[in-house]
């Protein structure tokens, strides 16, 4: 018996000696693919990087189909931590997500037999290297490609080698004055293919890509290589159980009237929802200066709820009380009993008070003050005034500031309910930094921890209103242009809105901001001039969302992690609205509590090329299906009656 022990232990230890790990640099943000020559095992290791106590993460792991085949939800108590996973042959490449921003460096390694290819992101920080780091990379026959990136105070030039005939390109990286500037250079055009040595100059944060051909990079020249990739399957299965109604999308809009020329592009979107800044110092001056444009979106375009955050010129946050801010509020308070419609109009007293006030007890004390203002004027409930709080940046994680674990949003929100809870109407939020399609589901997990705050009424409905009054990829002007002004935007808003609702407990969903400024071009629009505006991909993607976007949430059980999908209904009339955020085709079947397919149902698909069209469906079962392309909304709509 102990021979045979012997000999087995013999032959796992040679099998492991033959079997070399190999480590990656510490990943920020990325895709890394995985192609196991034999059953291999994923370590994953990972430190903090940045505020790790304010930030839970998740990363996952993806088969070649798709399907999520495991996932760590890592506490913010885990600054430190390992994850091990199986990497069994047979399933295609394996795609280890890490979301970025990720306030953490994670570590992987594996065995010398997996193939691994590391698909970087544009423009944000990608790596964290050590000197003297290199890359290979694989340009295809008669490939124009362009090798870009971006100085984060880390890596401060590329170097680029082709080994075919040692012909180099240098890029240096310089700091930019906005944050989506970058470096970048042509490579040459070769009618045959070309592999390429990527040498990084200098040691910290890296970010670097490729445009124009595979955005993807190994260590190891053996290891470049078309990924194995397979269609995947959505199974879609519709409930009888209606869950609440559907959030109203909003726009946050501009502090002035806006332009006629405007009004067309303002009906495309179809806002249901708007978000307003208003500045004291402006209305302590000219009590009047809002009113043209807030009647002209109450009755032009009919967007009956609104919340508004107080603010001074400039977006100037953290407000006191003095004579400027109680003038400023009576002022708007003024105006909106003078609007004398339906809807509701929440006041938020500060823009991120978690953020930008230096403690919880300098803005509890404004808030009182302001609460107890607004209680006082005569006619505000009557006229649809409602109170909102805290309008904190970010709600489960913290904000990007110091000492960020003290100021999360849902423990500043708590500690303001246990004092004033009667008295507040709203609980508000904003959401910035899940900028990776995979992670937007966190919108939901978001949703559901703030109705577990307020609680639930004998309905099941949150006892306070739920408004996450701002939101996009990134916060400030920290932003991709890549993401901002390609079709990535308009999978990013299909995907959040569809996250964020799939609940039924959300009220209120606003895209920061209707139209691009010159320090935040993060609009849903775009000023040619003073009379000329144009639908960016993510405008056109709301005007796609909004037809097909009813009032209530259905039940729907999903067993896709590639594909987003929403069921709602508006008396008898059905949707059911989707995105497929991966590449790869999904082949979709959608089946009813009925158990047959329903009569005349009509698919529209919008993909990259933003033009809505038909497509086909196919009944087979009782159950309806269609091959959904990558990167593409789907909308599908029939009648229950």
């Amino acid at each position: 018996m102990n021979a045979v022990r012997l000999l087995i232990g013999l032959i796992l230890f040679s099998g492991a000696a033959g079997a070399a790990e190999l480590r990656w640099p510490d990943i920020r943000d990325g895709s890394l693919y995985l192609t196991p020559g034999r059953a291999d095992q994923l370590r994953l290791d990972w430190v903090g990087a940045w505020q790790t106590d304010a930030n839970p993460e998740q990363v996952f792991l993806l088969d070649g189909q798709g399907r999520l085949a495991a996932r760590r939800d890592i506490a913010a108590t885990e600054a430190r931590g390992q994850q091990q996973w199986p990497l069994p042959v047979g399933h295609g490449s394996y795609r280890l997500e890490i979301p970025g921003y990720s306030f953490r460096r994670y570590r992987p390694a594996f065995n010398d037999s997996t193939r691994a290819q590391f698909a970087p992101a544009r423009v944000h920080v990608s790596l964290q290297v050590e000197a003297g780091t290199q890359f290979y990379f694989r340009v295809a026959a008669g490939e124009q490609a362009i090798l870009a990136g971006k100085y984060h105070g880390g890596v401060s030039g590329l170097r680029a080698v082709r080994l075919d005939d040692g012909q180099a390109l240098s890029l240096n990286l310089v700091a930019q004055p906005a944050y989506w500037q970058h470096e970048e250079v042509t490579l040459p055009v070769s009618p045959k293919p070309q592999v390429w040595r990527l040498e990084l100059q200098g040691r910290g944060k890296a970010a670097f890509w490729l445009d124009g051909t595979a955005n993807l990079f190994a260590r190891r020249v053996a290891d470049l290589g078309p990924l194995d990739e397979q269609p995947g399957t959505v199974n879609l299965h519709l409930g009888q159980q209606r869950l609440g109604p559907t959030a109203k999308l909003g726009l946050n809009l501009p502090y002035l009237l806006p332009p006629v020329a405007s009004h067309p592009i303002l009906d495309a979107l179809k806002p249901r929802a708007a978000g307003f800044y208003s500045f004291v110092d402006v209305l302590a001056r000219q009590p009047d200066y809002e009113n043209a444009f807030r009647r002209l979106y109450r009755e032009r375009f009919a967007i009956e709820d609104d919340i508004t955050l107080l603010a001074a010129t400039g977006r100037r946050a953290d407000l006191s009380d003095d004579a400027t801010s109680r003038q400023g509020l009576q002022a708007w308070l003024a105006a909106s009993v003078a609007l004398d419609g339906a809807g509701q109009h929440y006041i938020a007293f500060a823009d991120e008070p978690n953020l930008n006030y230096a403690r919880y007890e300098d803005f509890r004390a404004f808030f009182a003050q302001c609460l107890q203002q607004v209680e006082d004027y005569a006619g505000a409930r009557k006229a649809g005034v409602r109170i909102a709080m805290p309008a904190s940046s970010r709600l489960v994680n913290g904000p990007l500031a110091e000492h960020s674990a003290e100021r999360r949003g849902l423990d500043w929100a708590r500690r303001l309910l246990e004092e004033f809870g009667p008295r507040i109407d709203a609980l508000a939020w904003h959401e910035w930094m899940v900028r990776d399609l995979l992670a937007t589901r966190v919108y939901r997990d978001n949703v559901r921890q703030a109705a577990a705050l307020v609680g639930l009424d004998d309905r099941g409905r949150p006892r306070k209103a739920l408004l996450l009054d701002q939101t996009n990829l990134s916060p400030g002007s920290s932003l991709s242009l890549y993401e901002q002004n390609g079709h990535y935007a308009a999978l990013w808003w299909a995907s959040v809105a569809i996250n964020a609702s799939a609940d039924g407990l959300l009220d209120m969903l606003n895209w920061f901001q209707a139209a691009d400024e010159p320090d935040y071009p993060k609009g849903m629009l775009q000023v040619l001039d003073p009379q000329h505006f144009v639908l960016k991909p993510v405008g056109l993607a709301q005007q796609f969302i909004q037809q097909h976007w009813l009032d209530e949430v259905l039940q729907l059980d999903n067993d896709a992690f590639e594909v987003d999908a929403l069921a709602m209904a508006r008396g008898p009339a059905r949707s059911l609205l989707g995105v497929n955020k991966g590449e790869r085709t999904q082949q979709v079947r959608f089946a009813t509590a009925a158990a047959r397919c329903p009569a005349n149902p009509l698919l529209t698909l919008f993909g990259p090329d933003h033009q809505p069209r038909q497509a086909n469906l196919v009944c087979r079962d009782g159950r309806l299906g269609f091959d959904l392309p990558g990167q593409t909304l789907f909308a599908l709509s029939w009648s229950a009656s």
